[in-house]
C-alpha cells in the first residue's frame, strides 16, 4: 500500500505545486491520477520514489516512510513507465528490458528467461523482437518494451507517467486494454498518471483529481459521475459529457 499523509511541495518556499493532500493506494488496485497540465500529477508520482522529495508531509510505502529509505534501491524496487517512453537507443530491446536485474545482480541466466518471458506477455516474439533496437520499433512496440523493462524484477509498485499519451488512438486503446489484461495476471498496485478523462475511468480501479495542487476527489468512476465532490469535478466531467456518454453502459 502507499499512504500519502499532508503532503506538500513547493519549489520556492511560498507558492505550492502539491498542497497538503493525503490519500492511499490500495494493495493491487490501479488508482490513476487525474488533472490537467501544472496540476501537480507527475510531481506526485515521482515524489513516490522520490525523483522529488516533498517539502512536508510523509510518504509511506507498505507502512514504512520512504525519506528513511535509500533513493536509488528504492527506485530499483518500483516499476516506473516514462510519458516519453524512455528507452536506451544504443541498446536492444533485450537490453533494455535487463538494466534493472542486472543493476540488482540477477544471474545472466535468470535475466534472459525473465527477459523472454516479459517480451512474450507483451506481444513481443523475442525471436523477432529481442535483439532489434528502439529506432526498429513503432510507438506502440516501443511502449510495450517500456512496460517489460518496468516489470522485469517484478516490482510490487508500478509507476506510469501519460505512458500512452502521445500514441495514436487505435494504438492507444489497444494498450489500454492490454495493460488490464496484464494487471488481471500480475498483483501490482499501480498509480496511472492521466489527463484523459475516458482513460482515467477506463483503467482506475478509483481515481485522484487533482486541481491547483489540491486533491478534490478520490473515488471510483462511478462515484464521481454520480456525486462529484465539487464543481470543480462537476464542471472537469461535464465537458466531456458526449464522451462519457458512450461509455455510460460500462459503469
Amino acid at each position: 500500500m502507499i499512504a500519502f499523509d499532508q503532503v506538500s511541495k513547493s519549489y520556492d518556499g511560498v507558492s505550492r505545486v502539491i498542497d497538503n493532500i493525503s490519500f492511499e493506494v490500495l494493495k493491487g488496485e490501479i488508482l490513476v491520477l487525474l488533472g490537467s497540465s501544472g496540476c501537480g500529477k507527475s510531481t506526485t508520482l515521482k515524489m513516490i520514489n522520490r525523483l522529488i522529495d516533498p517539502t512536508s508531509g510523509t510518504i509511506y510505502l507498505n507502512g514504512k516512510d520512504i525519506r528513511k529509505q535509500n533513493p536509488v534501491k528504492l527506485r530499483r524496487s518500483i516499476g516506473y513507465v516514462f510519458q516519453g517512453i524512455g528507452l536506451f537507443p544504443h541498446l536492444s530491446v533485450q537490453e533494455n528490458v535487463s538494466i534493472v536485474p542486472r543493476m540488482l545482480g540477477w544471474p545472466s541466466h535468470q535475466i534472459h528467461k525473465r527477459c523472454r518471458e516479459l517480451l512474450e506477455l507483451v506481444r513481443l516474439p523475442p525471436e523477432n523482437y529481442a535483439q532489434r533496437f528502439p529506432d526498429e520499433l513503432s510507438g506502440g512496440q516501443q511502449q510495450r518494451v517500456a512496460v517489460a523493462r518496468a516489470l522485469a524484477s517484478d516490482p510490487a509498485f508500478l509507476l506510469m507517467d501519460e505512458p500512452f499519451g502521445a500514441l495514436d488512438a487505435i494504438t492507444r486503446d489497444s494498450l489500454q486494454q492490454e495493460f488490464l489484461d496484464l494487471k488481471q495476471r500480475f498483483a501490482k498496485t499501480v498509480v496511472f498518471v492521466t489527463h484523459d478523462i475516458v482513460e482515467a475511468l477506463i483503467l482506475g480501479d478509483r481515481i485522484a483529481i487533482l486541481h491547483e495542487g489540491r486533491l478534490e476527489q478520490v473515488a471510483t468512476g462511478k462515484e464521481i459521475l454520480q456525486q462529484p465532490a465539487t464543481p470543480f469535478v462537476r464542471d472537469l466531467f461535464a465537458k466531456s459529457v458526449n464522451r462519457l456518454k458512450a461509455l455510460k453502459d460500462t459503469f
